[in-house]
């Protein structure tokens, strides 16, 4: 009887290279699971999103309501975000997840009942979209931190490109959905949906498994007392989530880059808008055209940033300030064919950017401090959402809409040179020094972070 050895293994050497495809997170079925989820979480979103500011018009006739009741749903977030982030450390992460789901569902079906009851007015849907505020600032973080759970780090980017592709394409179907579905059904429908893709995620979350290489979120019995000791646990405290983000100088540097680059661009929907039918002298039809191309770019800078594998601030910085060249010479655009050929890098190098942020923001601090962090990151966010155009419209009425655009794109290529001039010149005696000395340089990656 003849025996035929097993073949050897491979050597390191010849190993297969790491895969660098977009996709490569859905190689793991939660992953394909929580996407599905999340899609048509997004779709039933949207789908209330669309009709809920014609329903408060319907109820109050003001434009000004509209805004406040947006605002009440926004404020949450930036005085909350940080408990909730805490909130996160403290309890398991799938159970948080599925619970803010719940809530979110119930609130919608409370919402879809008064509607269809002609029950709901200016009083009772300031306090649902209040209290949507507050359970999404638990729910937001939670969700993030349990989908990069699914994947091995390296794959991390993967999955952040993949949920902005899921919720570009949610837009899309649930915008689409929500005239079809009024028109049938009736405005209490689409709120009704909405809850219904709640509960969908709150049912799938049970069945969500790690892949191995996967980041893990433990919760340590008896965890998150203020002023524990190291040799008890983690300190779980909200000020220590603040401690950790403020001694991170890359975190620091990143909540810089987005900051600049949140202010003084990416508002393209004002300051376009007005580009476009002011010197540009075109109407509606043509910045729905700039804004199709912008979104076409969004998606594929998702795709592009999806191929990362080892995203540094380093990585945020030089595409931002790159976006703010493009955005210079966009307020320079001579017509409004030039406009869109400069529009699609802009929105690809923004959507590059905040995928390798996103990555960052997300994988830099221990397990046990995730949730704290994406809690600080949300409330700077915020600030950021709500002080930005007031700042720009300000800057637009000095410098006009051109003027904005160029004197925006300036300061933050700028402002972003500058920090990395510095950063370089601090950095460089030191290399120097361990050099001299015969210490090992710092990994490429380290130093570029």
């Amino acid at each position: 009887m003849s025996f035929t050895p097993a073949p050897a293994a491979p050597a390191p050497d010849t190993a297969a290279p790491p895969s660098r495809s977009p996709w490569r997170s859905l190689r793991h079925r939660s992953m394909r699971w929580w996407s599905l989820a999340n899609f048509v979480s997004n779709a039933g979103t949207w789908m209330q999103l669309t009709v809920q500011n014609l329903l408060v018009l319907q109820i109050t006739g003001s434009a000004a309501a509209t805004g406040l009741s947006m605002s009440v749903q926004a404020a949450p977030a930036l005085f909350m975000s940080l408990l909730g982030g805490t909130a996160v450390d403290r309890w398991p992460l799938k159970l948080t997840a599925a619970v803010s789901q719940a809530l979110l569902g119930a609130i919608a079906f409370t919402t879809a009942t008064l509607v269809a009851l002609d029950l709901l007015d200016m009083t009772s849907l300031l306090v649902l979209a209040a209290v949507t505020g507050i359970v999404a600032t638990v729910d937001n973080p939670a969700c993030a931190l349990l989908g990069n759970d699914l994947v091995p780090v390296e794959d991390v980017p993967s999955a952040i490109g993949v949920g902005a592709l899921v919720h570009n394409a949610g837009r899309l179907a649930g915008t689409a959905l929500a005239g079809v579905t009024v028109a049938f059904l009736g405005t209490a429908s689409a709120y009704a949906a909405n809850g219904v893709s709640f509960l969908f995620v709150t049912a799938v979350i049970p069945f969500l498994r790690p892949a191995p290489g996967a980041a893990r979120h433990i919760v340590r019995a008896g965890a998150g007392r203020a002023g524990k000791t190291s040799d008890e646990g983690p300190d779980l405290s909200v000020r220590e989530g603040l401690r950790y983000f403020a001694r991170r100088p890359r975190l620091v540097a990143l909540a810089a880059v987005t900051g600049v680059s949140s202010v003084f661009g990416r508002n393209y929907g004002l300051t376009l808008a007005v580009l476009v039918t002011g010197p540009l002298a075109g109407g509606a039809g043509s910045f729905g055209t700039v804004s199709t191309v912008l979104a076409v770019g969004g998606i594929l800078g998702a795709v592009l940033g999806a191929r990362l594998r080892r995203p540094s601030v380093r990585v945020v910085g030089t595409l931002a300030a790159a976006g703010g060249l493009l955005q210079v010479a966009a307020g320079l655009s001579p017509s409004l064919a030039v406009l869109l050929v400069l529009v699609l890098p802009m929105a690809i190098v923004e959507s590059v950017s905040d995928t390798a942020g996103t990555a960052v923001l997300q994988t830099d601090p221990p397990p046990h401090l995730r949730g704290r962090v994406l809690g600080v990151w949300s409330s700077i966010g915020t600030a950021w959402g709500l002080g930005g155009p007031p700042a720009l419209g300000l800057l637009m009425e000095t410098a006009g809409a051109r003027g904005a655009l160029v004197v925006g794109g300036l300061l933050i290529a700028g402002s972003i040179g500058a920090g990395m001039l510095l950063r370089h010149r601090s950095t460089a005696p030191l290399a120097v020094e361990a050099k001299d000395l015969g210490a090992a340089p710092r990994p490429a990656l380290e130093a570029a972070a």
